[in-house]
């Protein structure tokens, strides 16, 4: 699925606030200096999903068998949904499924949705097998067919009939905190005339980005071919084709905000240091919101000092990611160096409720040449409770409002306990030529 075509809103508003270039005015002697330039690039392959994975009973075959029930723990931010597919075990090619996007689970005021979603689940015929009577008896994987994804109501096309999906599957949403839910399923078929197990299945949930999903239909699409080993789940209860096929969907996806570069000489990195609190001096507003601009004022003023400048991508403002191999943007920007000179940069990880990216330590030495990526580490600002990246309902780029902590600056473990990062090579390419 091309979802770069589901970004509309890049070129009108920026998903961080728009900050213009700035330098500061001191004047720099020009004996023994030279001309640099340094390019920041984001390298994420970006992903359109935040989060997926698998369910299955506790038998031999682990299927789902009436009376008994399974759970989907995950995370996410307002706007986005989760989705999910399994098998109705006793027939052709049936297959339960949420309408798209998936159940939501926040309302239009961000309070998380409890409680029975049952109604949001829908029965759908996979469209690739002659539907037989549903029961023990059918006979699999039966005679093909070749039609599109339809939603079963009452009757299938050979006029069997069905329950309501909701009468079949119960569907209940809990809210454990911090933006973290649980959905479980109960299969309730039992003593019906639709009695069935389920099969194990796949569930997914995609980013939103500007308020539009990345992946609005990541599993089915109504009214379309089948597609990514759907068919194995609807034909067969097996979920490792479509399980493959989403894993290589979920991912890292975040923009990297306007980037503020510094250089200084004969002072410590001015920016921070790991093991103390924000100063606040700006920091804590570039790691939040990425807004650069106090940081930059306060950096100015500072002895020793020679120069800041805060980059923003052109159109976009903010540094996006690969999107479907489309080459993710980048800044550049001409230094003047001179001997004893050292550089660091800032951006913050966008998806983030306070993480930013930093040159560690004392920075790098401004005159160097080349790619110096292994100089950039991604820190916690410490200044706002950590939730899943991409997936929680206070960070600011997700239309959220931080929840203030206070903890001292370190860097972020990866694995963390949200999820696995790439290398940050592969998210934030940094050069001097």
């Amino acid at each position: 699925m091309n979802y770069l075509k589901q970004i509309k809103f890049w070129p009108a508003v920026a998903l961080l606030p728009l900050i213009v270039s700035s330098c500061t005015d001191h004047d720099i002697d020009n004996s023994g200096t030279t001309m640099n330039t340094i390019k920041i690039e984001n390298v994420l392959d970006s992903r359109p999903l935040v989060q997926s994975g698998t369910f299955m009973g506790t038998g031999t075959p682990p299927v789902i068998l009436p009376d008994q029930s399974v759970t989907i723990h995950f995370s996410a931010a307002k706007g986005e949904a989760l989705t999910f597919a399994t098998m109705y075990g006793w027939a052709n090619d049936l297959f339960f499924a949420p309408a798209n996007p998936g159940i939501l689970v926040y309302d239009a005021n961000g309070t998380p949705i409890e409680g029975d979603v049952s109604s949001q689940i829908k029965l759908w015929d996979n469209g690739t097998r002659i539907n037989q009577a549903p029961g023990m008896s059918v006979t699999h994987p039966g005679t093909a067919d070749s039609k599109n994804i339809t939603e079963v109501i009452g009757t299938d096309a050979q006029g069997n009939t069905y329950l309501a999906a909701s009468k079949m599957m119960q569907a209940t949403l809990k809210y454990d905190g911090n933006s973290y839910f649980t959905l479980t399923l109960k299969n309730t078929t039992g003593g019906t005339a639709n009695e069935t197990p389920f099969s194990p299945g796949v569930w997914a949930v995609s980013y939103i980005v500007g308020g539009n999903l990345l992946s609005p239909a990541p599993l089915y699409t109504s009214g379309q071919p089948t597609a990514n080993g759907l068919t194995a789940i609807a034909e067969a209860g097996d979920n490792a084709a479509l399980s493959t096929y989403i894993t290589g969907m979920t991912g890292i996806f975040t923009p990297l905000s306007p980037i503020l570069v510094v250089v200084y000489n004969g002072i410590d990195n001015p920016i921070y240091k790991t093991g103390e609190n924000d100063r606040g001096e700006g920091l804590k507003l570039l790691a939040q919101r990425g807004n650069a601009d106090d940081l930059a004022a306060s950096l100015k003023s500072k002895p020793g000092v020679k120069a800041v400048y805060v980059l923003a991508a052109p159109v976009s403002t903010v540094l996006l990611p690969i999107i479907n191999g489309q080459a993710g943007s980048s800044v550049s920007q001409q230094i003047s160096v001179s001997s004893g000179d050292r550089l660091a940069i800032a951006t913050m990880y966008g998806f983030s409720n306070d993480w930013f990216f930093s040159s560690a330590d004392n920075g790098v030495d401004a005159t160097q040449k080349g790619d110096i990526s292994s100089s950039i580490k991604l820190l916690d600002n410490g200044t706002a409770i950590n939730q899943f990246p991409g997936a929680g309902i206070t960070q600011f780029n997700l239309a959220g409002t931080p929840l203030a902590e206070s903890k001292p600056i370190v860097e972020v473990p990866n694995p963390n306990m949200f999820t696995t990062l790439p290398v940050i090579s592969k998210i934030i390419k940094v050069t001097i030529n």
